[in-house]
């Protein structure tokens, strides 16, 4: 899985103002991408989760499409404004 093409892609949803995707250990897939992402206020906001998905359904393969959307208020951060990809995977559990 390659998280910064599936977040690239993400970001260029129009209810997306951020994402971050991580990939988890999935039983039949060997590896599986949970996205995370912050939504852009306005009325795009409550689909967005199915929306998300629908959206990479079109305009990626069908392994790189995330098995789960989490909308979040935040993501965590270290001092540098870098995004700590390891406490999303605790927070991801597994998709299925």
């Amino acid at each position: 899985m390659y998280p910064a093409e599936v977040e690239q892609i993400i970001s260029r949803h129009p209810a997306v103002s951020e994402a971050a995707v991580v990939g988890v250990p999935d039983a039949r897939l060997g590896e599986a991408g949970v996205a995370f992402v912050l939504l852009r206020p306005g009325p795009d906001a409550d689909a967005a989760p199915s929306s998300i998905l629908a959206f990479c359904r079109e305009r990626l393969a069908k392994f790189k499409v995330p098995a789960v959307v989490r909308v979040v208020d935040s993501l965590p951060r270290n001092a540098s404004g870098k995004v700590l990809k390891y406490e999303l995977r605790n927070r991801a559990g597994t998709p299925t």
